[in-house]
């Protein structure tokens, strides 16, 4: 089993007199990463899954005299794809605030449904995390750094969710699979979409812009739908864990970009799937793009689990000028540029070296790259 670098985190939490959320898209390993937290418990805990309509019927509306018996004398409660319960927020309250010395660990599939149930009751009653597809560095720290760069090519066509990296020879019958039931099922349930050729239209689009400059008005041109579409689509692509926005850095050059935005994929193997394009690498015209998805989302995981405060941007200006990923901590400026190939020579521009501090710059390629998102 690959060690995922949440579960430490979530075991230093457990016991402090408050609720464990956590969210993440399906499929990433959020029941297997708190169902090996539970085994370390001898059997001390009670499973319920918001997908059984029992459960949901049950957890919806009850007391603190129902939970005590259902509980009984466990130690630890984990509801699975809690955000299918209503009222999922005062049930948890009712255990954190009169069933003392129980551990109440949450988990659910988008961030949109479960904060709406949860906010109000579970304010000051909760720590929340966030689970992505498996990272670079916990596949190092499972089977070796050699093995893992030898695996490069494989990662940046089927990415990195559990399922794809376990089963080599499926890859492309599980992304697919995983494809329809998540991005055109999942999603357009739970997110009141009435118009679903527009989200597929709409995520194939951004799968072919990765690392441009996304506007919105050309999206809603391209698939035919307007402005406030677009921006509603895109936000719920982001809080149930598709893809993430990166916004331009803007301080006080001229001409520089000051609203505009990138979005990535958190994982390439989604990306490819919507495309349905998995050739390998040498037969590709697309291999910056691939690259350049593949860094910022594995950095992104880092900063993340490591509860950096360092803030991800890029940078832009209207001559064209382009400075691919910025990173921002207590006023200092970390600049890098991203390029598949060693070789490739590169200058920053003197425009943003002019007016700001750097802290560091370095160019991030394959031959280089692990330390940067280890």
């Amino acid at each position: 089993m690959i060690k995922r670098q949440m579960g430490d985190q979530i075991k230093k939490r457990m016991f402090k007199g408050k609720s464990i959320i956590l969210i993440g898209a399906r499929q990433v390993g959020k029941t297997t990463l708190i169902e090996n937290i539970l085994s370390q418990y001898n059997g001390n805990y009670i499973s319920l899954n918001g997908d059984e309509s029992d459960v949901r019927q049950i957890l919806s509306n009850t007391t603190s005299t129902e939970l005590r018996r259902i509980i009984g004398k466990k130690k630890i409660v984990f509801i699975d794809e809690a955000q299918r319960i209503e009222n999922i927020g005062l049930t948890i309250k009712i255990i954190v605030d009169q069933i003392k010395n129980v551990q109440v660990i949450v988990s659910g599939s988008s961030i949109l449904e479960l904060a709406d149930r949860i906010k109000e009751p579970l304010t000051g009653r909760k720590y929340n995390f966030e689970l992505y597809p498996i990272s670079t560095k916990e596949l190092i720290n499972h089977h070796g750094l050699l093995e893992e760069k030898r695996l490069l090519p494989y990662r940046l066509i089927f990415g990195y969710y559990p399922e794809i990296v376990s089963k080599p020879g499926e890859e492309i019958e599980l992304l697919k699979l995983l494809t329809d039931s998540y991005l055109y099922k999942d999603i357009l349930s739970m997110g009141g979409i009435k118009k679903p050729v527009i989200l597929e239209k709409l995520v194939k689009a951004l799968s072919f812009q990765i690392g441009n400059e996304v506007s919105y008005n050309e999206l809603g041109q391209i698939v035919e739908a307007d402005k406030q579409t677009i921006e509603k689509y895109i936000d719920l692509l982001e809080k149930t864990f598709v893809v993430f926005r990166l916004n331009a850095y803007s301080k006080n050059v001229r001409n520089e970009l000051r609203k505009a935005k990138k979005i990535y994929f958190y994982d390439n193997g989604i990306r490819n799937a919507v495309i349905n394009d998995f050739r390998i690498l040498p037969n590709r015209q697309d291999i910056g793009a691939l690259w350049e998805n593949f860094i910022i989302s594995e950095r992104i995981k880092k900063l993340h689990y490591e509860n950096s405060s360092r803030k991800p941007y890029f940078w832009r200006t209207t001559q064209r000028q382009e400075i691919d990923y910025i990173e921002e901590v207590n006023n200092k400026l970390y600049i890098y540029e991203i390029k598949w190939n060693p070789k490739r020579k590169y200058i920053f521009p003197k425009t943003f070296i002019k007016n700001y501090s750097i802290e560091e710059k370095k160019i991030i390629n394959n031959a280089n790259y692990i330390e940067f998102v280890q």
